[in-house]
């Protein structure tokens, strides 16, 4: 039903163009809103909002299909690399924690897009309720931020590791890495609360065709037909969240290494302590460059909206299938519990 609010009377109507359970709100009293007629309508809440996906591209739902092997791949190497951190007493460490915990975002992430997007696009259900949109929003960006701080916890976690060797253990205990994740789950849970809370005070009052193949922030608020210069500021302060305070600390933090790595006399040491670092540079650059990537495309040239849904959505979507793969091959310690695990569940099995 759409009400228009005018004093104490309510009127029901339909405007041109509009369907469903739209509520309309006015404000002004009777005598106002009987003088002028041209201000009725002051905010437009849809029912619904229609995900667009991919404008006329051809065999699109074989893209579709294949994030759903993307998805499968990363279920199951997530929940292995979680599965041999939980049963391996070795890998029961402070890094270890934090390793745990970026598969968890990684799969928990994956969950909350994929899924999705096959529902809507392979089998056509394109339209989305406003809180089941706003929902999407809030969990997609908050999983990628715990992805993006993670990442910058292993920085850390490798900085003591390397510069304070001694010191290590005494600092990077269990209880500061619960600490750490604990703090980032509380300032992404809020900012991502407050990103999203803003968007109800949008008035959508023409088109609600959302350019893009999840519920995404920037074509969500350019929709609206009031006021949005705080939502811009909010998606310019999401970018630096997301990806520039990380990135810019991940790369302070390994110019420090670098230095202590200098000053390492023994080549041998040297090469091992840089060998530890290997895995987390590789899963910073898989997680960093393409979303860089993405967005200076976007801000300095024009990229078809197909193009661009192609590069977000594989930046979204690779990087947590490759980080337990990489993370189970660069990583002796890792590598030594799946054949220690291994070897026990095979003696269990020859003795029963």
């Amino acid at each position: 039903m759409i009400q228009e609010i005018t004093g104490n009377r309510n009127i029901s109507f339909l405007p041109a163009g509009f369907s469903g359970n739209t509520t309309f709100q006015t404000t002004g009293d009777l005598s106002s809103t009987q003088s002028n007629s041209s201000a009725n309508v002051t905010f437009v809440r849809p029912a619904t909002f229609f995900l667009s996906g991919f404008s006329n591209m051809p065999h699109a739902k074989y893209y579709y299909m294949f994030l759903s092997l993307v998805y499968v791949v990363t279920v199951l190497g997530n929940s292995f690399i979680m599965c041999t951190i939980y049963l391996a007493r070795r890998l029961h460490t402070a890094k270890y924690i934090v390793v745990f915990h970026l598969a968890l975002s990684d799969l928990c992430g994956s969950s909350t897009l994929i899924p999705k997007v096959i529902d809507m696009f392979l089998f056509e259900h394109q339209e989305i309720s406003y809180e089941a949109c706003l929902m999407n929003m809030f969990f997609v960006f908050h999983f990628m931020n715990l992805q993006s701080l993670t990442l910058l916890a292993l920085a850390y976690d490798r900085l003591i590791a390397i510069c304070f060797p001694l010191r290590y253990h005494a600092i990077v205990t269990k209880t500061a890495m619960f600490l750490i994740i604990g703090v980032m789950w509380t300032l992404s849970v809020t900012f991502f609360s407050i990103l999203v809370s803003l968007i109800t005070r949008l008035s959508f009052c023409s088109s609600t065709v959302v350019n893009s193949y999840f519920c995404d922030h920037g074509p969500l608020y350019r929709l609206a037909c009031n006021d949005n210069a705080i939502n811009s500021i909010m998606a310019n302060i999401c970018i630096g969240i997301l990806i520039c305070i990380p990135l810019i600390l991940i790369i302070i933090s390994y110019v420090c290494i670098a230095l202590a790595l200098v000053k390492i006399a023994n080549g041998a040491e040297r090469i091992k302590a840089m060998k530890t670092c290997t895995s987390h540079l590789m899963l910073v650059a898989i997680f960093y460059v393409p979303l860089l990537g993405t967005n200076t495309a976007a801000l300095t040239t024009f990229i078809h909206p197909n193009a661009r849904i192609i590069n977000n959505s594989l930046t979204q979507t690779i990087p947590p299938m490759l980080n337990p793969i990489i993370y189970t091959l660069k990583t002796e310690e890792v590598m030594q519990s799946i054949k220690q695990l291994y070897k026990r569940s095979k003696v269990n099995i020859l003795q029963k």
